[in-house]
């Protein structure tokens, strides 16, 4: 998923669970151009490293990698990581997504999107 400083969702990528972060993250990266044309920072974690590459080489997108600090024991939050957890977080008030039931991709990026499109409209009000 890639979201904006808000935590709203600008492409979404569902894959099925043997699809590493390395190669979904590089789908992901092609759908997010599909919806913006320029970027000012690319923020991802470790795994999205290669992805995060792609687009600087394709399109000259400046990212950067979140990495954990080895030096800190226990919980420690990770800059700009919370964005993208926030929206995780509010994907739990929604039943339907509060645990993946779907049988299908199709089906369960459309719960996604009804989510937040139901998030945005109560922002609107």
């Amino acid at each position: 998923m890639a979201v904006d400083s808000l935590g709203l969702v600008w492409a979404l990528f569902v894959a099925a669970a043997d699809v590493q972060d390395r190669r979904g993250g590089l789908q992901l990266v092609e759908l997010l151009r599909e919806s913006v044309k320029f970027l000012r920072m690319v923020w991802g974690d470790s795994h999205f490293d290669t992805a995060i590459r792609h687009a600087w080489i394709r399109w000259g997108w400046p990212g950067r990698v979140v990495r954990a600090m080895k030096e800190q024991l226990g919980f420690a939050v990770q800059p700009k990581r919370w964005i993208v957890e926030r929206t995780f977080g509010w994907w739990n008030r929604y039943r339907r997504l509060a645990k993946d039931y779907e049988r299908t991709i199709e089906s369960s990026e459309g719960f996604i999107h009804v989510a937040m499109i139901r998030l945005m409209i109560r922002r609107l009000r």
